[in-house]
């Protein structure tokens, strides 16, 4: 089962974010609360948290990339 890493809605109308950095590479094992990606909006800089645990299976938004918010921006492996 894969669970999709989702841009956040950061309130304050804000539409979408730039993803900044990632902290692991696809492949790499995640655990859920670990510190994922940091994304940029007009206003702040936020760091996302791993929503499950398992295998950074696939990125979607590399750094610099845009994505509007509820969009998938990662794609976790759950499991073994």
């Amino acid at each position: 089962m894969s669970v999709d890493v989702v841009m956040p809605d950061f309130g304050n109308d804000s539409k979408g974010g730039t993803v900044v950095a990632w902290h692991k590479r696809a492949g790499e094992r995640v655990a859920a609360g670990e510190l994922l990606v940091e994304v940029m909006t007009d206003k702040v800089n936020v760091e996302v948290e791993c929503p499950a645990s398992g295998t950074l299976s696939e990125i979607l938004v590399q750094a610099d990339g845009d994505a509007p918010v509820g969009a998938a921006i990662a794609r976790i492996t759950e499991g073994g």
